[in-house]
């Protein structure tokens, strides 16, 4: 028998069985359990690769939605995570944006050329900074989110109801998966 695929859903043991073990297929029954199995397997991972050809091919039609097109992406990031997160030290930025400091000293440098930032003395340890947002980022991340949901919204009005059921069915489990 072939390896175990990532893509195989956990196993839960049935709660009859005495040993929380599942009872064993026997003969036909258990080629039978297999096949179901490799099917189930396969299935996951057709739908995985589906998700991300179109969560990529999304992300990719959504980049060009937004308002301050010269704004690089890391730098957008950074500003929705201070917009969501509230001011925080650079450290805490570039841990949150999965980059090295160098890299958030860079980005925040950038924002705050633009006015988008600006670093203020931190109220408990003097030796800090926060970084904080300026009104002008709000401005921004308001437009270019109006822009953008405008956008989805005339997809999403071509889709049939039973879609768009579908989609706002799996809205919230795309944003869990995206913050994992």
């Amino acid at each position: 028998m072939s390896e175990a695929s990532p893509f195989e859903p956990p196993h839960r043991p049935i709660p009859d069985a005495p040993s929380g073990e599942p009872p064993r297929a026997t003969g036909n029954a258990a080629q039978h359990a297999a096949g179901d199995a490799a099917g189930h397997a396969a299935e996951n991972a057709a739908a995985v690769n589906t998700l991300r050809v179109g969560v990529l091919r999304l992300a990719r039609r959504i980049r060009h939605q937004r308002v301050d097109r010269s704004m690089g992406l890391a730098e957008l990031s950074a500003l929705g995570t201070l917009h969501r997160c509230g001011a925080m030290t650079p450290g805490e930025l570039a841990r949150k944006e999965h980059v090295q400091p160098p890299t958030m000293t860079r980005i925040i440098s950038q924002l705050q050329d633009r006015g988008l930032v600006r670093l203020e003395p931190h109220a408990d340890d003097r030796r800090q900074k926060t970084v904080t947002p300026t009104e002008r980022a709000e401005e921004m991340l308001q437009a270019t989110r109006a822009q953008t949901n405008a956008w989805l919204a005339g997809l999403a009005a071509q889709l049939d109801d039973e879609e768009w059921a579908l989609l706002r069915g799996a809205a919230p489990v795309l944003h869990k998966l995206a913050h994992l």
